[in-house]
């Protein structure tokens, strides 16, 4: 939604493993300026958001591109990841303490999508918080704040990493 805000051009599709709760569901998203013609998996990204450090392994890993970025949830030093998974920079962000911290209990996706969009340096923060705050159905100003939290986050170690 916050792309579409920003006139970008949008496709987005999902996938289901079993029909229970707590499956792992990958979840895939296209942007770009002109219109989008492909219509195809993506086998291939050029970044990865995962919301639960367990399903950092092959498969998971096998979707993405080499040198590919992956925000991931976790309360983990950047240093641990680097050495763990060479060929990917890995961005960990403890979304769990940020949405503790905003009073979203276990709810982690508006912090990890704050960190996902300062790591792609797309959407704009406050078009991403305006777009969470009015769709968030309640705690749209908690969920807006955690954004910003992450969004943060993944700034300060961006700027360490580059220092």
């Amino acid at each position: 939604m916050a792309f579409f805000a920003e006139g970008r051009e949008v496709q987005c599709f999902a996938t289901y493993g079993g029909a229970r709760r707590g499956t792992p569901v990958s979840s895939f998203i296209r942007v770009d300026d002109r219109p989008i013609r492909v219509r195809c998996d993506i086998e291939a990204a050029d970044a990865l958001l995962c919301f639960d450090a367990s399903l950092l392994a092959g498969r998971f890993l096998a979707t993405a591109r080499p040198g590919a970025l992956v925000v991931v949830n976790s309360s983990r030093s950047p240093g641990e990841y680097a050495a763990e998974l060479p060929g990917y920079r890995v961005l960990p962000v403890d979304g769990l303490a940020i949405a503790q911290r905003n009073g979203l209990g276990r709810i982690v996706n508006s912090a990890l999508l704050g960190a996902f969009a300062r790591a792609l340096e797309a959407p704009a923060l406050d078009t991403l918080c305006r777009t969470i705050a009015e769709a968030a159905p309640k705690s749209g100003k908690e969920n807006a704040q955690a954004c910003v939290d992450g969004y943060r986050a993944v700034g300060e170690q961006m700027q360490r990493a580059a220092a």
